[in-house]
């Protein structure tokens, strides 16, 4: 079937960043590319669909998809090309990504490494007659550290759904919940507010349980502990938030105290030094020595943050040595933790935006010590 064009639309927000991507072709000398990562679909046309591949020249973009989601195209990507597959036709996406690969001509066509199986980029090479395939890595991605307008107002509703999730769930605690009801708790409350869901599956972990930064919730009860970590997030349009938070729900030893605020003095630290052209593993070494210095250096394992976007986890990432410059438009999350095996463990986590001064922190949810208490019933 031939690409068939939708009628005249305005433009849309997708169209200057498949433009971008083709610029960046072009300094690489590659003729055209195809884009099978959904995440990377999503950004360059706004479809949120699966099983469909975009390829990408100066020329033209067309996106590769089949019967299911005919409606679906013309309703998110009116301004692309479309080649739909027909039920019975014979034809795969493979054989569509090929035909139109010959037919743009250029001689260097790449490919995402990490989007194909290898299975399928072994087709796509023996397959394509009149271009060179060559394996690519994270070209889509280094457009997408740099967020626009519209990705930064999706993170803030994200994030916004995701605080109202947490205020309902804090104002109902009750003793006898176990993790379990209160991860469930949080995902179906972010649903009924109208978001997509949760960003992960959220983690709810009292005492001890605290101590696993990936904990899953189990059946123990908030009574049983005065220690509550909540790491959750929330999905909108796509784009994710993520959150962390220690509600103290019983007493709280000096302890406690001490190794809460020395998370949040590691945080605010952090925080206060992102800006435009700080290094990463900068803010990364200025947690992690605050925390050292308090005695608690061999207790935090894992680096500092990491960008968030369409997907949870994405670049830059804030760690130990990372030699990468913060720009304008990027957003990271600021986590830093203390895990004490058997005890509990504290992590605070914020969602930062770089501005062109320097940054906003777009969470607001309290998160001073004596604000972290909590009573239940």
């Amino acid at each position: 079937m031939s690409p068939s064009k939708h009628s005249a639309h305005p433009k849309s927000p997708y169209a200057p960043r498949r433009e971008r991507l083709a610029r960046l072709l072009k300094t690489k000398k590659l003729g055209s590319m195809l884009v099978s990562d959904p995440a990377n679909v999503h950004y360059l046309t706004g479809f949120r669909g699966e099983d469909s591949w975009l390829l990408v020249s100066e020329k033209k973009s067309v996106i590769l998809s089949d019967a299911r989601f005919t409606t679906q195209i013309e309703e998110e990507c009116p301004d692309l090309e479309a080649e739909i597959r027909q039920p019975g036709s014979g034809q795969t996406l493979l054989s569509m990504a090929c035909k139109l690969m010959d037919s743009l001509g250029g001689k260097q066509v790449a490919f995402e490494k990490r989007g194909l199986t290898y299975g399928d980029a072994q087709s796509l090479i023996e397959s394509v007659q009149r271009a060179d395939l060559l394996p690519s890595e994270d070209l889509v991605e280094s457009l997408r550290v740099v967020k626009d307008r519209l990705e930064i107002q999706r993170v803030r509703e994200a994030i916004s759904l995701a605080e109202r999730a947490f205020t309902v769930l804090r104002a109902s605690l009750r003793g006898e919940d176990r993790e379990k009801d209160l991860a469930d708790r949080l995902e179906a409350t972010i649903r009924s507010l109208g978001g997509e869901g949760s960003s992960f599956p959220p983690i709810c972990a009292v005492g001890s349980q605290s101590a696993l930064p990936h904990a899953r919730p189990t059946s123990v009860r908030v009574q049983e502990s005065p220690i509550l970590l909540v790491d959750w997030g929330a999905r909108w349009c796509s784009y994710n938030s993520d959150l962390t938070r220690v509600l103290v729900t019983g007493p709280a030893t000096n302890k406690l105290e001490k190794v809460y605020k020395t998370v949040l003095l590691a945080q605010q630290r952090a925080i206060l030094a992102i800006k435009p052209g700080a290094m990463a593993g900068e803010i990364d070494r200025i947690a992690r020595q605050t925390i050292e210095d308090a005695g608690f250096g061999r207790y935090f394992g894992h680096s500092l943050g990491h960008g968030l976007g369409l997907r949870v986890h994405e670049a830059p990432g804030l760690r130990q040595g990372a030699q990468v410059p913060l720009v304008e438009g990027m957003i990271v999350t600021v986590e830093p933790g203390i895990y004490l095996p058997g005890w509990g463990g504290v992590r605070i986590e914020d969602d930062v935006l770089v501005t062109k001064s320097g940054h906003e922190v777009l969470t607001s949810i309290p998160k001073n010590f004596e604000q972290a208490f909590v009573s239940i019933a």
